[in-house]
């Protein structure tokens, strides 16, 4: 479904991602983990095609994305602060996407558990970072993309809002592919099917996080990734 094929990116003569090469399915709940600067975002922008890599190539459903735009309909993607014009109205934000989109069906489960209606007369520039999450949220599954990709979801959630949005992602999973990005573990433990770590632009590793767990004996996936780490640490 979505395949990247020794991928390089470099800003200026620093090399950002280093032939990264991993294959992602429907079904899976992929946890894409790292520490700050190590190319996490970058990624997910070359997926997006928000900017140009270097060399290799990304493949959404077995087509080169370099082909033409017109894959980013099967991608929804969630920001990790979304930033919209400040004097548009909620209503008229999602009236333009649903224009843009064409969908013939939509899915507002979001729209309506996040309460948007109560905030559709509203500008974007009154709401506050958290609702403006709600409102990505509710973007980024509201047109049934295939392959949804979530920056730091539940960052500036309150926890009521933080567990719909878990829900809704253990519900979808088994129909979509789902990359999140995020530094909160314990949700990814939750949600999270596989990890995905990068390290100073390098894939480090990609498997079942059940397999991850396994093999280091703990039971938590940031345990189990902080051995991980020291194990490596030791044998460099």
């Amino acid at each position: 479904m979505l395949e990247i094929i020794n991928l390089d990116k470099s800003y200026s003569k620093k090399l950002v991602l280093n032939k990264i090469n991993v294959s992602l399915e429907k079904g899976m709940v992929a946890g894409l983990i790292g520490e700050n600067g190590t190319g996490k975002t970058t990624l997910i922008k070359c997926i997006l095609g928000l900017t140009q890599f270097n060399a290799g190539d990304i493949l959404v459903n077995g087509k080169s994305i370099l082909s033409g735009p017109e894959y980013r309909s099967q991608i929804g993607y969630m920001a990790q602060m979304g930033r919209y014009p400040e004097n548009m109205k909620v209503a008229q934000l999602f009236s333009m996407m649903k224009e843009i989109r064409q969908a013939k069906t939509i899915d507002d489960e979001l729209y309506t558990k996040f309460d948007i209606p109560k905030i559709a007369h509203q500008s974007l520039g009154e709401l506050s970072g958290g609702t403006i999450q709600k409102v990505s949220a509710a973007l980024a599954f509201m047109f049934k993309p295939e392959i949804l990709i979530l920056d730091e979801p539940t960052a500036g959630l309150d926890p009521i809002a933080s567990e719909i949005l878990k829900d809704k992602i253990v519900a979808e999973k088994d129909q979509k592919l789902i990359l999140i990005t995020s530094h909160i573990l314990n949700d990814l433990d939750e949600i999270a099917s596989h990890a995905l770590f990068l390290q100073q632009g390098s894939l480090l590793f990609f498997e079942p996080i059940s397999t991850l767990k396994e093999r280091s004996g703990n039971q938590k996936l940031g345990k189990t990734i902080a051995q991980i780490m020291l194990r490596k640490e030791h044998e460099a």
